[in-house]
């Protein structure tokens, strides 16, 4: 399709992004080809992470704040960075986006002026688009417009490309302005039809686990019965729909929240929490993916990574303009 491209990865989390650009994976029977990419840095701040990325990856990410990090003279084609969202989560009551420290798109902007790539890719949940009538992201995109950029940005749910999450992310992909194409159109759905999303049975082996420890207690259920009614509690999936999104706090999942949770016997009021795995395949990790540390440590790389398989849809569509750039 293209030549090899060569790639900074900021942020790389446990590498769900990463992987999603390299390709040569199998999810759910289906085989995600191999992409001409060559990741040449992977870094992030947390070791959890990066022990997962480099049980998972030859090229091997490093512990480092971005803030440390010298690109001066680097050469690479696409810089993407998935940068921290808590800040900017529609779901943290304690977000502090307006300290400056907390908006990392400056740094990455800082890095994408030392390199100077064809492509930048950034990620983001949907609310760093919303938040404040969206002047996070016009501050972001101004930058990256500023570093000579032309930016085209999406809105993408993650059951249109084939996983079984209503996951709704915020893709933003620049385009050097000295290259021929000048807009990037959104990457085309692979299922338009509500009806042909992939179910959460496709993903679920068993409603019942291998390991009590992931039920919810009597005491937890008694809480649920006795919540105001207006209050979202309990909320069990339907196995025949996708799965709502998952967060990085599935380790510490209550049944007293807005969490997706499982109803393994309604008439004995039994729910259960994910296990790791299940919560890996609903991300769109393939079942050889290996996550180093504790089940928490696991719960929160999970859902703070970027669906594979969404991301491989984004780089393939990138591929094919930058075909048109030769």
């Amino acid at each position: 399709m293209v030549e090899n491209l060569k790639v900074v990865s900021l942020f790389s989390g446990c590498g769900g992004a990463d992987l999603g650009l390299l390709g040569g994976f199998t999810y759910l029977g289906k085989k995600y080809k191999k992409n001409p990419i060559s990741i040449i840095h992977a870094s992030d701040i947390d070791q959890k992470a990066v022990n997962t990325y480099n049980e998972n990856f030859k090229d091997h990410a490093i512990v480092e704040d971005i803030h440390n990090l010298d690109f001066q003279g680097v050469d690479a084609d696409i810089v993407l960075g998935g940068f921290p969202c808590q800040n900017f989560s529609t779901v943290n009551p304690t977000k502090v986006p307006g300290k400056k420290s907390n908006q990392l798109f400056w740094q990455m902007g800082k890095v994408v002026d030392d390199i100077r790539p064809k492509i930048i890719i950034a990620e983001n949940v949907k609310g760093f688009f919303t938040l404040k009538e969206s002047y996070y992201y016009n501050l972001a995109k101004k930058k990256f417009e500023d570093s000579g950029y032309n930016v085209s940005s999406f809105i993408l749910n993650a059951t249109n490309y084939g996983i079984p999450q209503k996951r709704e992310r915020l893709i933003m992909i620049g385009i050097r302005d000295d290259l021929p194409v000048k807009t990037i159109e959104k990457p085309p759905y692979v299922i338009r039809d509500e009806e042909q999303w992939i179910p959460l049975k496709k993903v679920i082996k068993s409603l019942v686990p291998e390991d009590k420890k992931y039920y919810f207690s009597k005491k937890a259920i008694e809480g649920v019965k006795k919540a105001k009614k207006n209050m979202k509690r309990a909320v069990d999936q339907d196995m025949n729909r996708p799965c709502l999104t998952i967060t990085s706090h599935l380790a510490k999942v209550s049944i007293n929240s807005r969490d997706p949770v499982l109803l393994v016997n309604e008439k004995k009021e039994m729910y259960r929490r994910f296990t790791t795995r299940e919560a890996a395949r609903i991300q769109s990790f393939p079942e050889n993916f290996v996550f180093a540390g504790s089940d928490g440590d696991a719960y929160r790389q999970i859902g703070n990574a970027v669906p594979p398989v969404l991301m491989w849809h984004v780089i393939r569509h990138v591929l094919t303009i930058l075909k048109k750039c030769r």
